[in-house]
């Protein structure tokens, strides 16, 4: 009998395998290039008799495409957040040499300078005395205000003692007393500080502004900005 060598028409109905390489990725993730690879090389090996059903196909592409998807999503999460926090160094930045308003009564004193602020009240008061104490509690000047209306009202110290000298450079406070309804309250006050410079990594991240007088607050704190 006749030996059938190989080649010729028996070798064009041989499984012709191809040969994939999973791309090299620092990371260790799998494209979609490389997902196909694998699923057409996996679809090479399985059982004529026991194709992979179209459920589990879909599945496998789901699941991947999700992963995927997710991925994504986190990388352009990273870039968004890195473009705002550029953004915010910026705009912190741009804040040096001006002043900033702080939800706070307390203030430095550097030298001979007027110091601004703003009273609040949710409603209309009479017989408003806004009082300048010192570090130590001691009241340093005394301005009557009269009546204001209800919101924010600005005020201006001059930076000087009741005797008129100037305050000498340290730690002060406003602190703000009116007749509410019928009833001696507190109300609240606002200052303005001077920012020397900025931090752009202070704790936990955050961006600080450095203000006159040794003093920082995070950038977030802002209440408003003045010119000067």
């Amino acid at each position: 009998m006749d030996t059938v060598s190989g080649g010729g028409a028996l070798d064009s109905l041989r499984w012709q395998q191809e040969s994939y390489k999973v791309a090299d990725k620092d990371d260790g993730m799998l494209t979609q290039e490389d997902f196909f690879a694998l699923l057409t090389k996996e679809l090479s090996y399985q059982d004529p008799t026991k194709p992979v059903e179209n459920n589990e196909m879909i599945s496998q592409m789901t699941a991947f495409s999700t992963t995927d998807g997710v991925t994504q999503l986190n990388e352009q999460f990273t870039n968004f957040a890195s473009s705002m926090s550029s953004g915010q160094a910026l705009q912190a930045s741009s804040l040096v040499g001006r002043s900033v308003m702080v939800e706070d009564n307390s203030f430095t004193l550097v030298g001979d300078e007027e110091v601004k602020g703003k009273l609040v009240t949710d409603e209309p008061a009479s017989n408003v005395v806004i009082y300048v104490e010192n570090a130590a509690g001691e009241r340093v000047q005394t301005v009557p205000v009269g009546s204001v209306a209800a919101g924010e009202s600005a005020f201006t110290w001059d930076g000087k003692e009741s005797s008129g000298y100037a305050a000498p450079a340290g730690e002060y406070r406003f602190r703000i007393a009116g007749i509410v309804d019928g009833k001696s309250t507190e109300l609240s006050a606002m200052t303005y500080r001077k920012v020397d410079s900025v931090t752009l990594a202070g704790a936990g991240g955050s961006i600080l502004l450095n203000l006159n007088g040794g003093s920082s607050m995070a950038l977030s704190d802002v209440v408003e900005v003045s010119e000067g």
